[in-house]
């Protein structure tokens, strides 16, 4: 794979869904491949919680359904990662809370106003990628023809939202926190919140064969930590904060166009929509993915029959990486 070149779209003092600003915001992205003529070639890909550009691009590649050589693919990296608009370089703890869909909203702008875009041949992702994904069909209709939704939702769920506050709760604890308001990262707080995160996206399975040994790990013990509390504590707690708000934004319904309808939400998106839950997956279960494409038109469920959990959808897994590409190509034939 080539380099990936960095490129920010300045979007200006942005108006949120909170009524609040978020000014001079800028959002990062990177391409790969090339726009064809007539520009019906693009597809989008945001970058999941805590995750870069450079963490997503595990789906593209030659002979992969993300193909470089077919297709021109805009990873944008989400407000709130430490790439894009965010705490740590922009705004600090007065940093706003910045929505999925003000995300959507600006990735749109991006594609306009840069490349002059009008339809997305794919709208793509793991979990919060997905969620974003899920976004765009529902605010945009019109604009996105597919959707591939790996390990995601289309609304936060109350067993979701529980995990999401008690991480926050853990990691605002740390006394080096400050209220925000720190000079040094608050690494008790990060370090313990890894320890507890840790039991998420991995699933149960995933320890009790000893997964990680397949990613050089030799132990729990050092899998927790040269991999959870090196990640976490490598991370600005306001950064975390910032896309944990996000996360519980989630709700393609929660808007002016379908007022909490999420049912209607569902049913108005046009788009084909691949949905991939993994079978073990903590976050987004297959049940939810069910409630949800029920509702849809030109929906299909695809579950990744993985013992990796939430981590099936995040390229960690060749077998299960292969199967979500075989999703992919089949989608994107049609």
């Amino acid at each position: 794979m080539s380099e990936l070149t960095l490129e920010i779209f300045s979007a200006g003092d942005v108006e949120l869904e909170s009524g609040e600003t978020l000014p001079d915001a800028r959002v990062a992205y990177c391409v790969r491949g090339t726009l064809n003529g007539t520009k019906d070639n693009a597809i989008i890909m945001p970058t999941h919680f805590g995750g870069t550009h450079e963490h997503s691009q595990y789906l593209t590649g030659d002979g992969r359904a993300l193909d470089p050589e077919r297709y021109f693919i805009v990873t944008v990296n989400l407000i709130g990662n430490g790439v894009s608009s965010s705490p740590s370089n922009a705004g600090g703890v007065a940093f706003p809370v910045v929505t999925i869909a003000d995300n959507v909203r600006l990735q749109r702008r991006l594609l306009i106003e840069t490349f002059g875009v009008q339809r997305l041949a794919l709208a793509v992702g793991h979990s919060m990628g997905a969620v974003q994904a899920y976004h765009w069909a529902a605010l945009y209709p019109n604009f996105v023809e597919r959707v591939g939704a790996i390990c995601g939702a289309a609304k936060i769920s109350r067993h979701n939202d529980v995990f999401l506050q008690g991480m926050q709760g853990i990691l605002t604890a740390d006394p080096a926190w400050m209220d925000g308001h720190y000079d040094v990262q608050p690494l008790l707080g990060l370090r313990t919140m890894a320890r507890a995160w840790g039991a998420w996206p991995p699933s149960s399975h995933f320890f009790r064969h000893a997964y990680y040994e397949k990613l050089g790990y030799s132990s729990v013990d050092d899998f927790m930590e040269r991999y959870w509390e090196v990640t976490y504590t490598g991370m600005d707690a306001n950064n975390v904060l910032a896309q944990i708000a996000t996360w519980r934004s989630a709700d393609i319904s929660a808007n002016e166009l379908y007022k909490g309808d999420f049912e209607k939400a569902l049913a108005s998106i046009t788009a084909r929509v691949c949905v991939m839950p993994c079978i073990s997956d903590a976050y987004f279960p297959p049940d939810d993915s069910e409630i949800e494409i029920s509702h849809m038109n030109g929906a299909v469920l695809r579950p990744i029959r993985s013992q990796w959990g939430h981590w099936a959808g995040s390229g960690r897994n060749p077998e299960d990486t292969d199967f979500i590409d075989q999703q992919l190509k089949e989608l994107l034939l049609n």
